[in-house]
């Protein structure tokens, strides 16, 4: 069983590419991401527990029954009064990039803390566990949280990873870097995207300007070669954007292992919704890990299973292994499957 641990949010968002300020009406849906690897894990058939804090309403209960029906499990999801975190999300295209609008202060799960999550029983079974850098930052308390999570964690001997996922709206780059820096040394497996490790740790990528999407491997290794030095992790997964415009990026990952370094194919992707794209990648890596992987294949295997994510209307990837496992061996022609 994997376990993620984190806050999910409804999501409302306009039709099509209307913007806020255009639209009548919104689609309402959920996501986070920590429940959207959840069910990424359980869509490829993994056992997988989301916990997180929700209001005890209608729409809380709206919000569990479509994980539910993902096949994610649900018991350990507190249930408090109170609101649920809101992001209202305008789809760019061409050269207007995407929008993401928070209204999440004072969510049950921000409130929630060490107390309120029995970790002995939580980790029952579990193999692995899953949080990202989002989780610690929503409050004091659920940073404390996180960190006796990743405690009991690691007594039982579980696999932890962590996708850095830094979020300038949330709290700074130098609390960041302190409250995550008490997180890594129960850390095996480190996600980042490309600007995460110099948010958070002050570790950059030379010869890369991420604006113009121009990407160095060399300057990528080095910050993989730099975390794995400074906390000791087992691996350090780094997605790679290469971002032409809003509608079109080239995408592809490197997974550093201490001793090797392994870079993916590139794709060049059409987007039809990237909200989720980097959570769609962490859910393939653990899969791919999780099933006895080599590096490489877990890599390509991670990009193929985010790549195709870029192709689905909201949050959750809703594809299957096979579609994933045939991209990930070449068949990108998008022909119709009869």
């Amino acid at each position: 069983m994997i376990v993620t641990f984190g806050e999910i949010m409804l999501r409302l968002a306009p039709t099509g590419y209307l913007r806020l300020t255009q639209t009548k009406q919104l689609e309402m849906t959920f996501g986070g991401g920590e429940a959207n690897v959840a069910v990424s894990l359980a869509n490829y058939g993994k056992e997988a527990r989301f916990v997180s804090g929700l209001p005890d309403n209608d729409i809380g209960a709206a919000c569990k029954g479509e994980l539910r029906r993902w096949g994610v499990d649900i018991s350990k999801i507190v249930t408090r009064p109170g609101r649920i975190g809101i992001y209202f999300c305008e789809k760019g295209a061409s050269q207007r990039p995407s929008k993401v609008t928070y209204d999440r202060a004072d969510s049950v799960v921000s409130k929630l803390g060490p107390d309120d999550f029995n970790w002995d029983e939580i980790l029952e079974g579990a193999e692995w566990f899953h949080f990202t850098g989002i989780t610690p930052a929503l409050s004091d308390s659920m940073a404390a949280a996180t960190l006796a999570a990743c405690k009991a964690a690691k007594a039982k001997g579980i696999q932890v990873s962590c996708d850095l996922n830094y979020r300038k709206k949330l709290w700074s780059k130098e609390k960041a870097g302190k409250v995550m820096a008490e997180l890594m040394p129960y850390v095996d497996v480190l996600i980042a995207n490309e600007e995460d490790a110099a948010d958070v740790f002050g570790i950059y990528a030379k010869a890369t300007d991420i604006t113009k999407g121009e990407i160095s491997l060399d300057g990528y290794r080095s910050v993989a070669e730099q975390l794995v030095d400074r906390f000791r992790v087992k691996k350090v997964a780094i997605t790679l954007r290469e971002s032409i415009s809003a509608s079109c990026n080239n995408w592809s990952a490197l997974l550093y292992d201490g001793k090797e370094l392994y870079v993916s194919k590139k794709y060049t992707m059409q987007i039809v919704d990237r909200v989720g794209g980097g959570d769609s990648f962490g859910g393939g890596l653990i899969y791919a890990l999780t099933e006895g992987y080599g590096c490489q294949e877990a890599l390509e295997f991670a990009v193929a299973a985010s790549c195709l994510k870029h192709s689905v209307e909201g949050d959750f990837n809703a594809v299957s292994v096979s579609e994933v496992a045939a991209l990930a061996g070449g068949d990108g022609s998008g022909r119709v499957q009869r």
